[in-house]
């Protein structure tokens, strides 16, 4: 058989169309990939977000029950929270966070104790003056108290999960390769008391 002419073979070849779906699987197969991996990490995240809100509000329930107010109970009621979060992701590092209030409406505001920034920094430090109003001893940049506080009071739960990416794909666009997923409430506890009551504020000096 003789052999095609050069133009001919090249015109033959630009004709070709064998293996074209193969060359297109090849470009779009990376795409869809990360695509996917995506979708199921942004998932994956949006169920422990579910998850640990569902068990938060629980545990918050439990806490502001008089059977809840005992440090053994409170611990109880973390693993609780804790053992949620492990389960889906066995490395997470799990912070639990309780901070009381007299009212609703200081757990909103959430405002610093009064105090003179001498060096403008936006923190009590450096022996500047402030006054301790919960009278705890020390300068409280929201106001509250740490623990689940007493009868009536209003208490601000915050639970932070953070724990390596199951799909580390931020690594490509210079992201963190770290997901911290974050829940909090406030409920006041029940009356099962008299609230207590701050005495007048004392001037201190913060450390």
């Amino acid at each position: 058989m003789r052999a095609l002419a050069f133009p001919q073979r090249c015109r033959r070849l630009l004709r070709d169309q064998r293996g074209s779906t193969l060359v297109e699987f090849a470009i779009i197969a990376p795409v869809m990939g990360l695509v996917l991996l995506g979708g199921f990490d942004i998932g994956h995240t949006l169920y422990m977000r579910a998850t640990l809100q569902g068990a938060l509000q629980k545990t918050a329930r439990d806490s502001a029950l008089e059977s809840g107010a005992s440090a053994t109970a409170q611990a109880k009621f973390d693993q609780k929270i804790t053992d949620q979060a492990t389960a889906l992701a066995n490395n997470a590092n799990v912070k639990i966070v309780r901070r009381s209030y007299r009212t609703f409406e200081d757990a909103a505001a959430a405002r610093a104790e009064i105090w003179t920034d001498v060096n403008g920094n936006g923190r009590c430090d450096d022996g500047e003056p402030y006054q301790d109003a919960n009278l705890n001893d020390v300068w409280d940049s929201d106001g509250g108290n740490g623990g689940q506080g007493g009868a009536k009071d209003a208490t601000l739960y915050t639970v932070t999960v953070s724990y390596p990416r199951f799909f580390p794909l931020y690594n490509l666009v210079g992201g963190s390769n770290l997901t911290k997923v974050s829940a909090s409430t406030v409920l006041r506890n029940q009356p099962y008391a008299d609230q207590g009551t701050y005495g007048s504020a004392v001037s201190r000096n913060c450390t």
